[in-house]
């Protein structure tokens, strides 16, 4: 029996469909063919990619298992040497962005008085205060879960107060207004300093560039001084929360390993006595205080993911092709618990950066916990020298052990870190 003639016309409806497909498909296999595959990674959904199989607390947790089923992922950089391969050595490709109390005190006066020669008092100043809430509510908005939605929903910021998850928006101003005054509020502060003569004998970064300003011509001034504005702020904000959270780390550190406490302050005692602070010529001499300087950057960095790259161009690295415009991360936490790297990655042992003579080995934490490339943070060294001075300080002039009760018996905690862009 023969089929019928509407049966026909189905079937030659069909066959240009059956063409078109055949041919797309082609076209996609020789366009796969001709540029290398992408690096091995989990399915991604449709639009939303990968986003709901990321841990919006840690995300850097999900990067490391995924670097441990798949390998080296094009999003998360887990290998220091693929990150300094590409994010250094290839710098010009991935330098985009992509779209998107003691310990305070200490970290706040350093970039305050090294940036605009402005001393906090000892306490409330209103400037650092300024610069708290900058920090929280900031730190708020760059938690990967806000982050996350920001970067599907960008519409988000737009949408009128009374409409639901307008909260973020709202976030965003507070954020932009304390941005506001903790940009302008010190650099008026400075200018009335300079005209007052005050910088005299002294040194800061806004008052050498305003001199400079000074000698430019009237129509480019405005623009060298909202450029001028900017370098201060994100100087004072970046060594601010980075600094004293690093601290916090190093105390955790000293209160939950007692004997690495002990021999710090042993080595100090033995080369420099009792008699005086250290001073940054006796760095040198203590290779057991450096050990724990760069055990504290390792032990628990606090950037996890640093902050993202982004590729200019197409690339191609060991044989995987990495588009225009891809997000790349380098994450330092899947570096900083490389078991191969760092046995018992986990513990606090500064030994491992020594060798059997006492002597510093040349693995340097510093040099991808600052970043990598022309995106490495601009004060990496100015951080390092002002970390490392408070460390050595507080190992020369205090006890660090558990909190007690009015019995007196140790108060028990368990440490707990605030996800988000910093620790």
């Amino acid at each position: 029996m023969y089929p019928s003639v509407d049966g026909r016309l189905d079937i030659l409806a069909v066959l240009p469909l059956s063409f078109a497909v055949i041919i797309a498909l082609r076209r996609f296999i020789a366009n796969r063919e001709s540029k290398p595959c992408l690096p091995p990674g989990p399915v991604p959904l449709p639009l939303i990619g990968n986003v709901l199989s990321i841990d919006a607390k840690e995300p850097w947790l999900t990067y490391t298992k995924w670097h441990a089923a798949y390998g080296q992922g094009v999003i998360s950089i887990n290998s220091q040497h693929i990150a300094e391969a590409l994010l250094d050595k290839r710098s010009d490709i991935y330098s985009d962005r992509p779209y998107l109390a003691t310990a305070e005190q200490f970290s706040s006066s350093v970039g305050m008085s090294t940036i605009y020669d402005y001393e906090p008092s000892a306490r409330n100043d209103p400037l650092v205060r300024i610069m708290e809430n900058t920090v929280a509510v900031g730190l708020q908005m760059t938690t990967p879960g806000k982050a996350i939605l920001l970067q599907l929903f960008p519409f988000l910021l737009k949408l009128p107060d009374w409409c639901w998850g307008s909260s973020i928006k709202r976030d965003a101003q507070i954020s932009t207004d304390h941005m506001n005054k903790i940009r302008d509020l010190p650099f008026q502060s400075a200018q009335q300093h300079m005209a007052e003569n005050s910088f005299l004998g002294q040194f800061s970064m806004v008052a050498e560039n305003l001199q400079r300003m000074e000698k430019q011509d009237e129509a480019s001034k405005p623009t060298f001084e909202v450029a001028l504005k900017r370098a201060a702020v994100a100087g004072v904000m970046g060594s601010y929360e980075t600094t004293s959270s690093t601290l916090m780390v190093f105390a955790l550190a000293m209160v939950l390993y007692p004997d690495v406490q002990r021999r710090a302050q042993a080595e100090i005692d033995s080369v420099i006595g009792r008699d005086r602070l250290p001073t940054f010529e006796d760095r040198a001499s203590l290779p057991y205080v450096e050990s724990i300087l760069r055990e504290t950057f390792r032990w628990h960095p606090i950037l996890p993911l640093g902050v993202p790259h982004a590729t200019s161009s197409d690339d191609t690295y060991d044989g995987f092709f990495i588009p225009k415009g891809t997000t790349v991360m380098c994450n330092t936490w899947a570096i900083s618990r490389d078991e191969k790297r760092y046995p018992d990655a986990s513990r606090f042992m500064p030994e491992r950066f020594l060798d059997v003579n006492g002597v510093l080995t040349n693995d340097d934490p510093a040099r991808y916990v600052f970043g990598l490339g022309r995106r490495a943070c601009p004060g990496r060294h100015a951080g390092d020298a002002s970390v490392w001075s408070a460390i050595v300080t507080m190992l020369a002039t205090v006890d660090f052990s558990f909190a007690k009760d009015d019995q007196g018996k140790v108060i028990d905690f368990t440490p707990q870190f605030n996800p988000g862009l910093v620790w």
